[in-house]
């Protein structure tokens, strides 16, 4: 097809293409960050199942004093009853910090315990450390390629974002953005299945996934959501910078995630099943992506000469 449908006009937003964008502002994202991960394309800390939990008072408060970083916590608290004795403690510094604290039975913590001896509490730690959304877009900076990003909004099974992982690393994305509630965290599992991409990808945890959409098109990033009833990938302009929304599995994006994207976009479906699992559905859209920075780079051949050969070398 020899013409895309445009993207949208975006109110208080000057559209940008690939050979348009720059970052002119240092820090697009105004508020106050603290990065835990410097990401470089170097970087290979290879993940130590053992480490990814911590079980038992002092050692999750040790950690919690140490800064390490935490996914989230499970701390015991039976039906009816409070948290109880130095356990409040542990819960209160970990709110302070502002992690993640789930109250749950004596069961589950029996269940997710590797050692049998959890006293009540177990700290799930990320298998790599995550990055700020201000590093990811530092990193397509660094390239000098507009940014490409992939959002994953309330992804649960730790499998699915390990595919994720491995389509976005493949395929030239700058990162990925999951949300700190309600979807799954890097997890051992999730780092068997990105088959070594989670050592290559960026990743970072937001508070709120509809406030980093604002702060992404703040950034002149231009988010497309993937959705039923939107504007088929084959036909729509996904060049330029841009940030790629994917819901969870079997709800799909959520109201105001997809109300706050600037278009939404969706896979033709010519069988008789009516949707794709997520990680499928972000390897075709991601590599309609490449597809327009193909185009935009002049071919397979001048790809090749870039630094980083799954994108365009400069975006002028």
């Amino acid at each position: 097809m020899n013409h895309k449908n445009k993207k949208p006009p975006r109110k208080n937003t000057t559209p940008q293409n690939s050979h348009q964008f720059t970052h002119k502002n240092k820090n697009p994202l105004p508020h106050k960050e603290t990065t835990h991960r410097t990401f470089n394309d170097d970087f290979n800390d290879t993940p130590d199942p053992q480490n990814l939990i911590l079980e038992g008072r002092k050692s999750v408060l040790e950690a919690l004093n140490h800064q390490k970083p935490i996914d989230r916590i499970l701390v015991r608290c039976d039906k009816g009853k409070q948290v109880e004795g130095t356990l409040r403690l542990i819960v209160a510094k970990a709110r302070e910090l502002k992690i993640v604290v789930q109250e749950v039975e004596r069961a589950k913590l029996d269940e997710t315990s590797e050692t049998g001896h959890h006293q009540g509490i177990i700290a799930l730690c990320p298998a790599v450390p995550y990055v700020e959304v201000s590093a990811i877009l530092q990193i397509a900076k660094d390239r000098n390629q507009p940014p490409f990003i992939i959002i994953l909004d309330g992804v649960t099974d730790p499998h699915n974002l390990g595919a994720v992982m491995r389509t976005a690393e493949s395929s030239g994305a700058h990162g990925i953005i999951i949300p700190k509630r309600r979807a799954v965290g890097l997890t051992g599992t999730v780092a068997k299945t990105s088959a070594g991409a989670i050592n290559h990808i960026a990743v970072a945890r937001v508070s709120n996934i509809t406030r980093t959409l604002e702060e992404l098109k703040a950034a002149g990033v231009w988010i497309a959501c993937a959705s039923m009833g939107g504007t088929n990938i084959f036909e729509a302009d996904l060049s330029g910078p841009i940030a790629l929304v994917f819901g969870a599995e079997g709800e799909g994006v959520s109201r105001l995630v997809a109300e706050n994207s600037d278009f939404t976009v969706s896979i033709p479906m010519l069988g008789k099943i009516g949707s794709l699992n997520v990680s499928v559905a972000a390897g075709v859209v991601a590599y309609e992506v490449v597809r327009a920075r193909l185009h935009s780079c002049g071919g397979q051949n001048a790809l090749i000469q870039a630094s980083n050969p799954a994108l365009c070398p400069k975006a002028k």
